[in-house]
């Protein structure tokens, strides 16, 4: 799994390709390849979680003008191996 976080600044770019990105994530989430997404309560970021390789992410970013936005930030993207819950793989 991959997590993806991102970080925003206040520029109404943003706010305007949001709708056009927001569909994309739909259509990755109905594919299987996003498990969860959504911004911070405070709206100075968001949380992405896909259930894919780093390449694939990769690649999902790359393709979503989204994420080349004035005031869209990529502030990590990172592997993550959880151990509790429903995506949780087998103990290490």
């Amino acid at each position: 799994m991959i997590i993806l976080e991102l970080a925003f600044t206040a520029f109404p770019e943003r706010l305007a390709a949001r709708p056009a990105h927001r569909a994309v994530l739909a259509r990755l989430h109905e594919e299987g390849r996003l498990l969860a997404a959504g911004p911070w309560a405070d709206d100075s970021g968001a949380l992405l979680v896909f259930d894919a390789d780093r390449a694939e992410v990769e690649r999902i970013v790359d393709a979503d003008p989204y994420y080349r936005t004035r005031g869209v930030r990529v502030a990590g993207l990172r592997e993550w191996a959880p151990v509790v819950g429903s995506v949780a793989g087998p103990a290490r």
